[in-house]
């Protein structure tokens, strides 16, 4: 009886001590990040995606340094969010995939907010009103609408929303696509191509840079742009879209839209 009584002691007694480390072992997983901004807040480091070849949104300067709208508005988020921005570049047209796969946090880099990109990422409020436009060598005078480029030969940039506007152009004798923003507009210098439909934005950093080599002949349509978060990312989402919030009432939009764009587009 007695050794029958200390046998069912020394059961309950190891039952014990696996139900407490059980336990402990589950505090120690109850603190681990369970969100994409509790894993910032952890590493204190928050990963962007962008692609860049984008002036003036992301780009290289002559020192090989990451420069840009994007770029300043990103690190002045991680600041505000008490963390380091780490940059990683990959092609736009694998942008999406690549953040809902966790190669980063958030992606900033002069996104179009669509009906099927929203479908694949979350977005934040529109930060920049962006748009397509035709661009063509100056002094051509042969394009001045949509129609005129009807039997001419356009380029744009791969899986850009440019691509989008480009292949509703009917008439077109042939689109090129290129894997960099910059490409179109060496070919469309040395004439190997008409026009370059791109970002609003892009078209007249061109032409303030380039002065007397392009001209913007067309207007196509206007888009917002956004920042953009793994699907259901949505306290990442919210931290973003409150410094953006915080940013734009302090004025530090508007030094960043100056600085870039030359104009203050965030003046009510």
């Amino acid at each position: 009886m007695k050794k029958a009584v200390s046998v069912l002691l020394s059961v309950i007694l190891i039952g014990t001590l696996f139900t407490g480390c059980g336990s402990s072992t589950k505090k120690v997983e109850d603190k681990k990040a369970t969100n994409t901004l509790e894993k910032i807040n952890e590493t204190k480091k928050i990963r962007i995606g962008l692609e860049d070849t984008y002036p003036p949104m992301e780009f290289r300067d002559s020192k090989n340094q990451l420069v840009g709208f994007d770029i300043d508005l990103s690190k002045e988020i991680a600041k505000k969010l008490g963390v380091e921005a780490e940059f990683v570049t990959t092609e736009f047209g694998g942008l999406t995939m690549a953040l809902n796969s966790g190669k980063f946090d958030m992606a900033a880099s002069a996104i179009s907010i669509t009906d099927k990109r929203a479908k694949e990422v979350d977005f934040s409020d529109p930060y920049a009103k962006g748009g397509q436009v035709v661009i063509v060598k100056k002094g051509n005078k042969s394009i001045k609408t949509e129609a005129d480029l009807k039997g001419k030969v356009a380029g744009c940039q791969l899986g850009t929303t440019g691509e989008e506007a480009a292949k509703k152009i009917e008439g077109l004798k042939q689109l090129k696509t290129y894997d960099k923003a910059t490409q179109p507009f060496q070919d469309l210098e040395i004439g190997r191509i008409d026009a370059v439909i791109a970002d609003e934005f892009v078209g007249r950093y061109y032409l303030a840079k380039q002065q007397n080599k392009f001209d913007i002949a067309v207007t196509l349509n206007q888009e917002p742009i956004g920042l953009a978060f793994k699907k259901g990312d949505k306290e990442l989402k919210d931290a973003v879209q409150k410094t953006i919030n915080e940013l734009t009432q302090d004025g530090t939009m508007s030094k960043l839209s100056i600085k870039w764009f030359g104009t203050d587009i965030y003046k009510k």
